[in-house]
């Protein structure tokens, strides 16, 4: 399962609509679901998150992922990885993720 480790993907940024200047996210791709499911349970943390070490462009930082109710995982990206990287709402973001024990 880890032996694919650390995983890589671009994604689109985008907002959370019902609070759209807190909550900015990237989708995982669709093909993470199992491991992150497995992972998520055998942790037991909050929401059946997932904690990670994420790398987008020069920036690195710890934070979760996170089931939604479709199977999705999300990814939140904070305001300071957002302006040292130059990035908005709707651009491709290459991301870079390691899932932590």
């Amino acid at each position: 399962m880890t032996d694919d480790l650390p995983l890589d993907f671009t994604a689109p940024l985008w907002t959370w609509e019902a609070r759209r200047e807190l909550w900015t996210f990237v989708s995982l791709p669709v093909e993470l679901t199992p491991m992150l499911r497995e992972l998520g349970q055998a942790g037991r943390r909050g929401f059946g998150s997932v904690p990670v070490r994420v790398r987008v462009g020069a920036t690195t930082w710890r934070t979760s992922v996170f089931p939604q109710g479709d199977g999705t995982w999300i990814l939140p990206v904070k305001r300071a990885v957002r302006d040292a990287q130059g990035l908005e709402v709707g651009d491709d973001v290459h991301v870079d993720l390691e899932p932590l024990p």
